[in-house]
């Protein structure tokens, strides 16, 4: 959410930063602009008011010392008291209208982001394998490791099923990561629950403007999360975390679950666009004095994964138009796939600002023992079944069995290759 005062401010700058995402906000600016108006015009009123109450109230208290009559005044109050309670009623209304239009706006963007994608560099060689390069779900199916028709008979498209060493591949990244990030990089492991409250979707900004693309119970009283990012956040929701705690650094592998109701017919097969998948996320919460530092530490976190599997792999700062809803700044990682001979996204690594800490009320104490919002940076470290398809195609040989990298091995029992028909 952003600071009101920025809009009170400089409502056109605001307006002007907003359109660098390629849409028009000035209506939800100068809504939001007349709303806060409106809001301090009554709060006034009420406040005037009141001292006028008090005011009346000390001179009832006077006339009843002195034993007379202060009945006129009495009424006198009563008509205040309502006109009072009028005006507070509609202050609330006004600031929950206001609160519900902010909660709409997206995040400003980084001075330093550029209009397009910018590939800021590339790690490693995109290699020729030397022989015709399958995609990862023509490997997978050979193999005997995923199953797309069975996943279809239970639950429908963009569903996968994995079998036998599948799943142990797949179980055996998602402890690399895991192990790699508690024990290198100083995260703590949590296990959170996957189904959460409606504000605690509001707090990182999934909620209200992605309602559609979320998963929910028929109540709407909790929704399955899109990524651990969400319940790892509101850890410090409506807290003020001391300083000396700072930073934290969390990291959970959880299912994870989108409608992807905006790609239609878009990445139908394997296990690029699904609606259920599995995901390691890191979330920081840092001062606002050490979260820009914190974000290029964060991607060296999440590229570090990469150079252990031996993946071709490149960075890309986010251009405006692309930045997602709550975030300020993005890299995104992508890696190379003979396969299907394009770039796959398996990381976005975002700093958040504050934008996210007023939403949840997450703040700590500034220097000055002030109290201040957190800021908030979130990354897939890494994006758990897209590695998995990473690794079938740049590790695939010729006789159409796949090598398991070296440091996945002790993974997966000190296998060397899934070949068909092995367990």
């Amino acid at each position: 959410m952003l600071d009101i005062n920025i809009i009170r401010e400089d409502k056109d700058g605001v307006i002007k930063e907003l359109s660098r995402r390629g849409g028009d906000f000035s209506k939800d600016i100068e809504k939001i602009y007349f709303l806060d108006k409106s809001w301090r015009e009554l709060l006034k009123k009420s406040d005037a008011l009141k001292a006028e109450r008090n005011s009346v109230s000390t001179e009832i208290g006077k006339l009843k010392r002195e034993k007379k009559s202060a009945d006129e005044k009495i009424a006198a109050m009563q008509i205040i008291s309502e006109k009072i309670k009028e005006l507070d009623a509609g202050i609330r209304e006004v600031r929950t209208e206001l609160k519900s239009a902010l909660l709409l706006v997206p995040n400003l963007i980084e001075k330093d982001t550029p209009y397009e994608n910018t590939v800021l560099r590339e790690e490693g060689e995109v290699k020729d394998l030397g022989f015709p390069a399958k995609t990862h779900w023509e490997i997978g199916e050979d193999l005997g490791i995923l199953d797309f028709e069975a996943a279809v008979s239970l639950s429908g498209s963009r569903f996968a099923l994995l079998k036998g060493l599948g799943c142990n591949l797949e179980r055996g990244l998602a402890n690399f990561m895991l192990d790699t990030h508690t024990s290198k990089h100083g995260y703590t492991e949590i296990m959170p629950p996957i189904l959460v409250r409606e504000d605690v979707m509001v707090g990182t900004g999934q909620l209200p403007k992605f309602r559609d693309d979320m998963y929910a119970l028929d109540d709407g009283s909790m929704f399955l999360i899109p990524t651990s990012e969400v319940p790892l956040c509101n850890l410090v929701r409506e807290k003020i975390t001391d300083a000396s705690e700072l930073p934290l650094k969390f990291t959970a592998l959880t299912s994870c679950f989108r409608r992807e109701s905006g790609s239609y017919g878009r990445d139908t097969k394997g296990l690029i666009r699904n609606h259920q998948f599995n995901k390691v996320e890191l979330v920081n919460i840092a001062s606002p004095e050490e979260s820009e530092e914190m974000h290029e530490k964060l991607l060296e976190e999440s590229e570090e994964i990469l150079k252990l599997l031996g993946l071709t792999y490149r960075v890309l700062l986010l251009g405006s138009s692309d930045t997602g809803f709550s975030a300020a700044k993005t890299y995104d990682l992508e890696v190379w796939m003979p396969g299907e001979k394009l770039w796959r996204e398996v990381s976005s690594c975002s700093n958040c600002l504050d934008f996210q800490a007023r939403r949840m009320d997450a703040r700590t104490r500034g220097k000055d023992s002030s109290t201040v919002y957190l800021h908030t940076l979130n990354s897939s470290g890494l994006a758990v079944g897209r590695i998995f398809a990473a690794v079938l195609e740049n590790y695939q040989r010729a006789d159409g069995s796949v090598a398991i990298p070296e440091v996945l091995q002790a993974y997966m029992g000190d296998k060397k290759e899934i070949k068909k028909n092995t367990r």
